[in-house]
């Protein structure tokens, strides 16, 4: 009996052991999921919803007593898609990933991927569903189509126009870059494409120019103006600055376009010009 029961603590502790390092195996799954900022939907072989990570609650409407339902009876916050269901089980039965672009009612962006959730036996209990935030992506792509399009008509004018002439977006991506701005400020239209309008602005002056770009944001006219920018080569320019809001169809603005002349005795750089 003495035996036995020494057999039996040892194995109790050894249990108790392995339960903890499961524990925290399991914080340390959650803590992850949760971190990562992505929405994840884990869903087994009949489509019933097993777990989900906090930010999945913002596209689709879910709480905790939703574990164990049909993701079908979840009402989503999508616009435009309503075959969740259909596509989780076309990857059930192919076991072919699939990946949709989507959008919320509220204007975010995401990518959703449907895999197959697979055990470490390479056994298939379900999908796991997630969703990647590329709001940022398709503001960008769309700014840069409007952009492609409002530049369209002029496009010989602005590739031979002498001054320089930009266009940014909202967040200050610039968007288009001509000649005559590689000419005046000595970056290439690729070095520029990848800066933002702020990285060529002295410090002191960013705060006046982001106002300026906030009455631009509500279209209002602005003056040609003054003011100070910065070459590729580090010089501080004195140049005089027009700025145009552009409009889109719907009457809101998407972007801004400046021209941009080197007033007084500012030397013009070269294009690539090392600093």
């Amino acid at each position: 009996m003495q035996s036995i029961n020494e057999e039996l603590t040892t194995v109790n502790t050894e249990l108790q052991t392995k339960v903890g390092d499961l524990s925290r195996a399991n914080n340390d799954m959650n803590n992850l999921l949760a971190g990562t900022g992505i929405g994840t939907i884990f869903v087994d072989y009949r489509l019933h919803i097993l777990r989900f990570t906090p930010a999945a609650t913002l596209i689709i409407n879910l709480i905790p007593s939703d574990a164990g339902r049909p993701v079908g009876h979840i009402v989503s916050n999508l616009v435009g898609y309503d075959h969740l269901v259909a596509d989780a089980q076309a990857v059930l039965d192919t076991l072919i990933p699939k990946e949709v672009d989507v959008q919320t009612t509220k204007g975010r962006f995401f990518t959703m991927r449907i895999l197959p959730y697979r055990t470490l036996d390479n056994v298939i209990e379900g999908q796991v569903i997630t969703f990647l935030e590329i709001t940022g992506v398709v503001r960008t792509r769309e700014a840069c189509a409007q952009g492609q399009r409002a530049a369209a008509p002029c496009g010989v004018v602005v590739r031979d126009a002498t001054d320089a002439i930009t266009v940014q977006d909202l967040e200050g991506r610039t968007i288009a870059w001509n000649p005559g701005a590689e000419r005046l400020y000595g970056w290439t239209e690729a070095q520029a494409l990848a800066m933002n309008v702020r990285d060529r602005i002295p410090a002191a002056l960013q705060s006046s120019a982001l106002e300026k770009v906030r009455l631009l944001s509500q279209a209002q006219t602005l003056e040609p103006y003054q003011t100070q920018r910065l070459a590729h080569s580090g010089a501080v320019l004195e140049v005089t600055l027009t700025c145009t809001a552009l409009v889109n169809d719907a009457g809101q603005v998407y972007a801004i376009a400046t021209t941009e002349r080197a007033s007084g005795s500012t030397a013009l750089v070269t294009p690539g010009e090392a600093p």
